[in-house]
């Protein structure tokens, strides 16, 4: 009785001992996988940040990748942008580190392109006083005072008489105005 088997040689030639070309066929479905689930949406991933911060510029609002949300105050290089966080509080970071813009500014030149292509709205305050865009406080005060009793020329004198809400309808039109102060 015998616990040990023998044990017998293999043949030459007999078993592919060779290189086979099947061997690396899970290899490289491995690397296949990779490359379209990981790789290739990185690369893209990376394209898009890099265009989002060469795009960068004053006035847009963003987030850093520490959590930081405030203004673009100025684009100090090509490495990195000044921003302000709170009202004169500023701090300089990184371009790089910029994790996502929230709002974006309007070019300078396409702002007054869009706004001579936009159609005025026939509800135009310096209509409803009947004064010129042009037109000075004193203008539009004796303006009002003649069409006090109106209730449309009450809100028409409110806006133009102030400065800043005389810029900003100026700069947004009637509609967007109305739409941004009521809404």
């Amino acid at each position: 009785m015998s616990f040990i088997s023998p044990a017998y040689a293999q043949a030459l030639g007999g078993g592919g001992g060779g290189f086979d070309l099947v061997q690396l066929a899970p290899l490289a479905l491995i690397f296949v996988v990779f490359y379209f689930l990981i790789i290739r949406p990185q690369q893209k991933k990376a394209k898009e940040h890099k265009s989002m911060v060469e795009a960068l510029r004053r006035g847009d609002k963003v987030v850093t990748s520490g959590g930081i949300i405030g203004t673009v105050a100025k684009v100090v290089n090509e490495r990195e942008v000044s921003l302000e966080i709170s009202e004169g509080v500023r701090v300089r970071a990184m371009r790089g580190m910029i994790a996502e813009v929230m709002a974006r500014t309007e070019p300078a030149g396409e702002g007054k392109a869009a706004k001579e292509k936009a159609p005025k709205s026939d509800n135009s305050y310096y209509k409803v006083l009947g004064v010129q865009e042009d037109a000075d406080t004193a203008a539009i005060e004796s303006a009002y005072a003649a069409k006090s009793s109106e209730p449309a020329a009450v809100e028409a004198y409110e806006t133009l008489k102030d400065p800043k809400k005389r810029k900003l309808y100026d700069r947004l039109g009637h509609d967007d105005y109305v739409a941004t102060v009521n809404g």
